[in-house]
This record gives structure tokens, sequence and C-alpha cells, in this order.
């Protein structure tokens, strides 16, 4: 698909894709408080969501059965209040090659200023998750939740048969977080919300579940056949991740900070991908893998199908 096609399509199939369009400004969106700020909001023009490719096999790498991102080569995107990077075609950055992975659709990482934020907008059947890496965002949504995310949180919500949210950072500070999307395998559900805190101890020097398909499990939950961990590896420490679904899944292994070393634990002959910070590395057709954090690392695992 040409980049023409994939902005003529997404147009003209905005619900059902997740499409997120904003308010020029919030406006008094949080109540009489908030009734005097001006907040900065992204358009609908700079929000396009494409759609479903399999991982581009012919990237170079090390290992068969991957796909390595290096950081700046990801679409980057500067509206001022905002400052996104991409690793995944979104917004005005758009590459055949690099459409998602499996479904796992956005992985985005984004600084937003303060006094800034996405105004109301809507979303429908898409699995959406927020993971702050400083300060945090005011949440409200149509589903009459208000609540204010931040670092050592997540958020999650199915958007399913439609919903509409804003988040914004109303402090004075700057805040970072990903926000990621994930094709759910049910279409049109009731849309819901959950947030939940997270001990930072739990991942120190091993894997943190932070996200499955299972309610009762550890961490939130969507309608996907998935599972996220964080890591926090200090120099030096070894972690081996076994894949849920190996016959189905591939991991996308995003480093936060720091340098790790993965090793296919399934190659006959040993092979090592060395991944910096904001790297992003997919592996699929593998049942484990190792991490080597070579210095102090924080990582996040995202184990999605991949069709």
């Amino acid at each position: 698909m040409n980049r023409k096609d994939f902005l003529k399509r997404t147009l003209k199939t905005t619900l059902g894709t997740g499409f997120l369009v904003s308010t020029p400004v919030l406006g008094n969106v949080f109540g009489k408080e908030n009734k005097d700020k001006t907040v900065n909001s992204v358009t609908a023009s700079d929000t396009i969501l494409g759609f479903n490719h399999l991982p581009n096999s012919s990237t170079q790498s090390s290992m068969a059965n991957t796909v390595f991102h290096k950081a700046n080569t990801r679409g980057m995107a500067d509206h001022g209040w905002l400052k996104s990077a991409h690793s995944f075609s979104f917004a005005s950055y758009y590459n055949p090659k690099r459409m998602n992975f499996g479904v796992l659709r956005v992985l985005n990482d984004d600084i937003i200023a303060g006094g800034s934020g996405f105004g109301t907008h809507p979303h429908d059947n898409m699995e959406i998750i927020s993971i702050p890496i400083e300060n945090g965002l005011r949440h409200k949504d149509s589903m009459g939740n208000t609540s204010f995310i931040g670092k050592n949180e997540i958020q999650v919500m199915s958007a399913g048969t439609g919903v509409q949210h804003s988040e914004v950072n109303d402090t004075q500070d700057t805040t970072k977080f990903l926000q990621i999307w994930v094709i759910p395998n049910k279409r049109n559900v009731e849309p819901r919300y959950d947030q939940i805190t997270l001990n930072p101890a739990d991942r120190k020097n091993k894997l943190q579940q932070i996200l499955s398909p299972n309610a009762d499990d550890a961490g939130v939950w969507i309608h996907q056949n998935a599972w996220f961990h964080l890591g926090s590896l200090q120099t030096g420490t070894k972690i081996d991740y076994d894949l849920k679904d190996a016959t189905k899944n591939g991991v996308y292994v995003f480093v936060l900070k720091g340098t790790v070393n993965l090793k296919n634990n399934n190659e006959t002959q040993e092979s090592i991908q060395q991944l910096d910070t904001k790297d992003g590395f997919g592996i699929w057709d593998a049942k484990s893998f190792e991490l080597e954090a070579s210095q102090d690392a924080e990582v996040l695992l995202m184990e999605v199908p991949m069709s």
C-alpha cells in the first residue's frame, strides 16, 4: 500500500480502527478548576492509523525470524507541545515495512509539555495501554472515569463499541509516557477501563508481569492473547524469557534505558544482538531467549500474536 492509499483508506475507515482525533482545545474538560487553562492538542490530520501487516523479515539482523529497529530510525514528530517517536507507521510517519509487529499496532514514545495534552477524541475496537515514564497524565472518559495516571502505574482501555477520552498533562512538568495500541481478538465489546499501581521492587533483576489475557492474573488484562513484562536489570544480570504461546506469538523488546544483549536460546549457533536505549527488537518462531544487561537497563517485553 502506498502513502496516498494509506491516508485515503484510513480516513474512510475511521470507526473500527482506534483512530484518534482531537478537539482544537480542551476547554473546560475537567470542570471549573480548568476553565482558564488553554491546552494544546493534536489535529485529526496528525493522527492516522494504518493496517495490519506481518513484520518485515527482510530487515537486516543477526538472527533469523527477527526485526531490529534502531532508536534513530523511528518516525519523529515535533508539534512543539508534543514530541513523539513512532516505532510503527503513525500520523505523518508512513513506512510500509514498519506497520506493526503482529497485533502490536502502535508504540509511541511521547513527551508532552506542561499544560498540554490530547483533547477529547473517540476510539473503538482497540486495546489502548498507557505507561508513564516520568510525571503523569489526567484522564477523563465517556464511561465516567476520571483519574491521574503517574509513574509506576499502567492504564488500559478497551475501546470496544466506542469511547471518548482525554489525556492531559495539567502540571508544569514534562510528562513522558508510552502509548501502545494492540488490535483485539474480539470486536464490539463493552468499553472498559482499568488502572493499577506497580511495585518497582517486583522487577528488580527479574521480569514483572504487567498485562495478560486473564483478569485473575498479575497486572491489567486485555482482549488479546498478549503478555507484557517490565524488567529493571543491574549490570551483568541475565534473565530468560519463555514465550507463553510460542506457536503463535512473538515478542517485541523495547529498551527504556541502558544496554542489553539478546541471545536466541533456540539457535544451534549462538547469535547475540545488542540493544541500546529506545531500540526495538522483535523475535518470533522462538520458544525462549536470554537478556543480559551490559549496563544497568530497563526493558519492556510485549508478547503478542503474530497474526
